[in-house]
């Protein structure tokens, strides 16, 4: 990668899912962590687990699982949590690598949207304060909107991740407003770069939609989980994370860079 070119593109690989599956029938299988071994053996550079208010899919005893495995590969684990004193203590406890701050509602069928951050700067802040004393690294999950990134900034957040459903949703439809869309998704991670942020992008991405997302030059990693759980089950998690793998690696040269052979998620935070 030239200087001046785009930084290497991490894939998080998001294993919420699988423990959809296995809760459905309130059995031991499928298991997210063996899940999680063959998504790194595959070519995740690191595991995003998400555990609800309601432990809808991910488990406690998941994320104690996740933890051990993740430290013992030598691979980051990103905790997905809402922002709340429970799951403060349990990052805490846990210590991962990033934790990213979602919206959360129990009624939804999945996070929905983006933070508000802007609108929830005193709730965000000493949370965020917390975490980065722990030596955590902080993300938010926001919409590619200025002044919700503006916000992520002023709350000390180190990293923003892009709300990418929207512009999945409208390729996946084939509406009008998807080139618009996608604008704002550059518009959004340009902003953030000028900021000092790094910026992460996910939600809704597929075969479809993961090239013209890794194209955008200031992405550093992008979080899917979804797509990639359900097209395993007509391939196989393996190759379905190594065809992904491969497509946001070309769209990413398509925009002018490259993934460092080997690269992580730990290298762009040293």
């Amino acid at each position: 990668m030239s200087p001046s070119g785009p930084p290497p593109l991490r894939l998080g690989v998001n294993i919420d899912h699988v423990a959809t599956i296995r809760n459905a029938r309130g059995e031991a299988y499928p298991d997210p962590a063996r899940a999680a071994e063959i998504a790194m053996l595959a070519g995740a550079d690191g595991i995003t687990a998400h555990l609800r208010e309601d432990r809808r899919h991910i488990s406690d005893a998941d994320i104690d699982a996740l933890a051990a495995l993740t430290r013992k590969r030598g691979r980051p684990l990103n905790f997905e949590m809402a922002v709340t004193r429970e799951m403060e203590a349990i990052a805490l406890a846990h210590r991962p690598h990033a934790a990213c701050l979602v919206p959360e509602r129990r009624e939804e069928l999945t996070t929905e949207g983006g933070l508000d951050v802007a609108g929830q700067h005193n709730r965000i802040v000493p949370v965020v304060s917390s975490l980065k004393a722990a030596g955590i690294r902080v993300s938010l999950f926001v919409e590619p909107l200025a002044a919700q990134i503006e916000a992520a900034r002023s709350v000390g957040a180190q990293v923003v991740e892009l709300h990418t459903g929207a512009y999945c949703l409208a390729v996946r439809e084939r509406r009008s407003d998807a080139n618009t869309l996608m604008m704002a998704l550059r518009e959004g991670a340009s902003q953030a770069r000028s900021l000092g942020l790094e910026v992460h992008a996910g939600h809704g991405i597929d075969f479809e939609t993961v090239v013209a997302i890794a194209a955008i030059p200031e992405l550093a990693e992008l979080n899917i989980g979804h797509f990639l759980v359900g097209e395993a089950i007509f391939t196989g998690l393996d190759a379905a994370i190594r065809r992904m793998r491969t497509l946001m690696d070309g769209g990413r040269e398509a925009g002018g860079g490259h993934r460092a052979p080997g690269s992580r998620f730990d290298e762009a935070a040293a």
